[in-house]
């Protein structure tokens, strides 16, 4: 039976405020992410081994999509691809963990009266600016009022049980024991799956001086755990480098709770210290209220208290354990033990999980992109070799492979779709659309690759030989297209469009290439110095490799994104 201080107007009010609070964030985060644009994506690619810059990352990438466990997908994707030291990647989730404080620096922030009108402004440049610029930050501004008036409504929502004795009995029990604290808002924050609504209902909370200042601080402080746990539990179907993150993550924030609680009453005076205020003020009377423009039995400095205890706590946990991470990878490590492998039939980047921020999305499937583009080129190259001979091993490399390259087209296919129905830009939506040909005609590439194995299976076993004119001819048209196609891989990893005039240049040449050699071949089989056999192979051979080159320029065209 639920205790009678949950009632219908709490619950709705409870449901209501929290509903507009994660609305207000998801439209603020899509606006920032908008703003930002390829900038977001361009910050991993300034990693380096400077632990520095990993948290200097993870902090700036969280800020901006509100959401740790975006960042911390990203992370591990690049770990399993060997892009990024697991050393690496636990700098960038120190980083995500203070980023993703800056939820809780902007809800304490006491403009709960301004939130309507930022909703009138933000609505206002939303739907009549022209200038895209000036929509975005609206966009931002709206999110904004949403977000402080869903944190209004459920402070609201609390107000009727200040009085309510069976409320205080359950908060003196918790007050009472500090790690019964840590372990309510850890719990709280796994049912839920969101640091921001814990975060939010303890503010809301504490503004209507419902809670002590120590009791708010544990709650945040099993915030911080309950977001690690909710990562390892979306990590228990995953890989074994993202099990190893998830696991560092929470040894992190275990070990950095531990001894904050083992320092708790240092811990709170360095907050007050640091914070203005004394967070234990209630305004009780009338005068005082109107002054801070709230009510009677509020405590107005408590939220930014907390708010700074959260940023606090993880700023120190960051310079803890920046020089220890290569300790950490290793107990990881032992932990958890296994081996990483990079089988090509896994996909290595792609995860649904940052469907919901678009930039690091497409960002994901651009990776995946790359690492097809290179195994479609390694296809390629170990497909002519089986032109003077082969042996079985060869033919099941290569048929796994291409096989991988079937795999990878359909998952990147589907990938770009379901990001396709979110909420993105044009510019995300031109290019999501330009990789979706570049993978449909890596792809095709393959299936040529294919057909061209089978005809040089075909001429051993019918022991057909070609001419050494026939031999230089087919060598000829595939430098060429095997050159036009590195410089198109080479395009799709820098994302590069210098490829416009070179492009045109290169796939004339080999279409030009294919009908001479067609041509001459026909001559040699009119003049007798070919027979019909040799002449129907070698033309079969041919088509597929100039058709090959067609699909190399198609996918120059897709990075352009002019499909």
């Amino acid at each position: 039976m639920l205790p009678d201080f949950i009632n219908q107007p709490l619950l709705s009010g409870l449901i209501g405020g929290l509903g507009l609070l994660l609305f207000g964030m998801k439209i603020m985060s899509e606006a920032l992410q908008k703003i930002a644009g390829d900038r977001l994506r361009r910050l991993f690619a300034t990693l380096t081994n400077n632990r520095l810059m990993g948290v200097f990352t993870g902090a700036a990438v969280t800020a901006i999509v509100q959401s740790s466990n975006a960042t911390a997908v990203m992370v591990v994707g690049f770990v399993n691809a060997g892009l990024m030291s697991i050393v690496q990647a636990l700098g960038v989730l120190l980083g995500a963990n203070i980023g993703t404080t800056v939820t809780a620096q902007l809800l304490a922030f006491d403009v709960g009266h301004f939130a309507l009108p930022a909703i009138g402004v933000g609505s206002g440049l939303k739907l009549l600016c022209s200038n895209r610029r000036w929509s975005q930050f609206g966009e931002i501004l709206l999110g904004l009022g949403i977000l402080f008036f869903g944190l209004t409504i459920m402070k609201d929502a609390f107000v009727p049980i200040k009085d309510n004795a069976s409320f205080h009995d359950f908060l003196l029990l918790v007050s009472q024991n500090q790690l019964l604290a840590v372990a309510l808002g850890a719990l709280l924050t796994v049912l839920i799956q969101s640091s921001s609504v814990t975060i939010g209902l303890t503010l809301a909370l504490a503004g209507n001086g419902l809670l002590p200042f120590d009791l708010c601080i544990a709650l945040i402080l099993g915030e911080n755990i309950g977001t690690a746990c909710s990562a390892n539990l979306a990590a228990l179907k995953t890989n074994l480098a993202a099990r190893r993150t998830a696991l560092a993550h929470l040894l992190f924030n275990l070990v950095g709770v531990a001894y904050i609680l083992f320092f708790f009453p240092y811990f709170l005076d360095l907050v007050d210290l640091l914070t203005p205020g004394d967070p234990e003020f209630v305004l009780n009377t009338p005068q005082l209220a109107a002054q801070f423009g709230a009510a009677i039995g509020d405590k107005p400095f408590i939220a930014r208290h907390i708010a700074n205890s959260h940023t606090l706590f993880n700023v120190i946990n960051a310079l803890v354990f920046l020089p220890l991470l290569r300790w950490v990878a290793r107990l990881t490590t032992l932990l958890m033990k296994g081996r990483l492998t990079a089988d090509s039939f896994h996909l290595q980047y792609l995860d649904s999980r940052v469907l919901n921020t678009p930039i690091l999305a497409l960002s994901q499937a651009q990776l995946e992109t790359k690492r097809m583009a290179h195994l479609g080129l390694r296809v390629f190259d170990q497909t002519l070799l089986l032109l003077p001979g082969y042996d079985e091993d060869q033919l099941s490399r290569l048929r796994r492979e291409e096989n991988s390259l079937d795999m990878l087209q359909r998952e990147i296919t589907d990938f770009l779709v379901n990001l396709s129905q979110q909420s993105i830009t044009r510019e995300i939506s031109q290019q999501a659309a330009g990789l979706m040909h570049v993978v449909n005609d890596l792809e095709r590439l393959g299936d040529h690759c294919e057909a061209l194995q089978q005809l040089f299976v075909s001429r051993i076993e019918r022991q057909i030989d070609f001419s050494e004119a026939a031999i230089e001819e087919l060598d000829e048209l595939s430098t060429l297209t095997r050159e036009f196609l590195v410089l198109a891989v080479s395009a799709v990893d820098e994302q590069t469009e210098s490829l416009n005039v070179e492009r045109e240049g290169r796939a004339a040449a080999i279409f030009d290439l294919e009908v001479d050699l067609r041509n001459n071949h026909i001559q040699r089989l009119s003049t007798g110095e070919c027979n019909t056999a040799q002449g129907l192979l070698f033309i079969d051979i041919l088509h597929h490799v100039a058709k090959i080159g067609e699909h190399v320029d198609n996918i120059t065209r897709g990075i352009r994104g002019n499909c």
